[in-house]
């Protein structure tokens, strides 16, 4: 998600050799915000699909107290309003300095649009779960429609991004980081969209919706596990990346994680009258898939339980020195590690994974709240939003 920032390309080298830094100080000169709006990049994207994510977390505890709903509803207001206000600054940004196309194109920036898509994506699935207790048909027709219009722009982001991507940069392998998955992870999301909408659809709507769910999941994750396949290869020859890119570590556990919970949550939703071969198998077929989508999400939870020690250890051996907008790979992809532990822990009807859960979904609330605070003062600070100093640089 989530790369560092490196040194600034010649585009913002203007900026900076206007802007000297006064070591004595210790900060950066002020600049005025209509300046620093050149700044704010796609990247800004991942405060809003966090604060859904966690909305989402909220929504599906296991173990629940008097006003918990309330309180993940307001969470999801909140990410409501930050949505508003960061698609407000990146219109800002274009109106008055230009440069739409250029950022998509950006060899750094581009791969953090699919961040946008990642934020509908928690918008969505986080309607229906606190406004579809008594869902009317039109409500109903309503997120079909949603569902089919996110999955044809996630499809379409998917081939584009990475076919321009294909021929317009050159990326060494031994630089490679998980932020190369982002253009497959808002279509891989279809699934988890479809997990929560299909099990209320009428049956002549919730077969299709999973089947496309199940299709774009698999698309999403396949292209994520190649891409794995670079990221260990970089691993084993270059080491650890550097402290401030270790961050964006943790983006490896959201595949393998939202696949589990979305196989599982898509096969509780089939129909009951949902069959392969004939009518008489009905029950037995219902049956058998969400066995093996239990089985098949216990083995993709395992994956990014690796993912996630792996990340942990590198972050704790040498934590990051500054913030950077990669903070929010520590919440993210962790909340859908443990929305899938809590989702295992339904269907194997066990107490103590229930309860790892609960743990889990706290330490996501305190990471959150935590990558808020830090993320306030950098731009109280002009940590970010500077020139040289966000992801409309090159990373060298």
């Amino acid at each position: 998600m989530f790369d560092n920032h490196g040194p600034p390309p010649s585009s913002s080298q203007s900026d900076a050799s206007m802007l000297k830094h006064d070591p004595e100080k210790g900060v950066n000169p002020r600049m005025g915000m209509c300046d620093r709006l050149r700044h704010f990049t796609w990247a800004w994207y991942t405060l809003t699909m966090s604060t859904g994510g966690l909305a989402l977390l909220i929504a599906s505890q296991p173990n629940t107290f008097k006003g918990l709903k309330e309180i993940g509803f307001a969470v999801y207001i909140i990410n409501l309003l930050f949505f508003a206000l960061v698609c407000s600054m990146m219109a800002m940004r274009f109106f008055l300095h230009g440069g739409f196309l250029d950022s998509l194109r950006h060899e750094r920036e581009g791969l953090f649009f699919p961040t946008f898509w990642l934020s509908v994506a928690t918008i969505i699935t986080g309607l229906h779960r606190y406004f579809g207790d008594e869902p009317q048909e039109s409500y109903l027709i309503a997120l079909e429609v949603l569902f089919w219009i996110y999955c044809v722009c996630t499809l379409a982001t998917a081939v584009f991004q990475y076919s321009f991507v294909f021929s317009a940069h050159k990326y060494g392998l031994q630089t490679m980081m998980p932020s190369w998955i982002l253009p497959a992870f808002p279509v891989m999301l279809s699934g988890t969209i479809a997990s929560v909408i299909g099990e209320q659809q009428p049956a002549r709507a919730a077969i299709p919706i999973i089947v496309a769910g199940t299709t774009f999941q698999g698309l999403g994750f396949s292209i994520s596990f190649m891409m794995y396949a670079h990221y260990i290869g970089r691993l084993m020859e270059s080491g650890l990346p550097d402290r401030e890119h270790r961050p964006g570590m943790f983006i490896c556990v959201g595949p393998p994680a939202f696949t589990a919970l979305a196989l599982v949550g898509m096969t509780q939703g089939l129909p009951d009258d949902f069959r392969l071969l004939n009518e008489s198998t009905a029950v037995e077929d219902g049956h058998i898939m969400q066995l093996l989508a239990v089985a098949a999400g216990s083995f993709l939870w395992a994956l990014s339980l690796w993912f996630f020690f792996i990340a942990l250890i590198a972050v704790i051996r040498s934590p990051p020195t500054a913030f950077h907008l990669s903070w929010w790979a520590m919440v993210f992809p962790n909340t859908g590690f443990t929305i899938a532990t809590i989702t295992l822990g339904n269907s194997f009807n066990s107490p103590g994974i229930q309860g790892v859960g609960s743990a889990m979904s706290i330490c996501i609330v305190c990471m959150w709240a935590f990558v808020l605070v830090s993320h306030v003062r950098a731009v109280i600070k002009q940590d970010i939003v500077y020139p040289g100093k966000d992801e409309d640089v090159s990373d060298h």
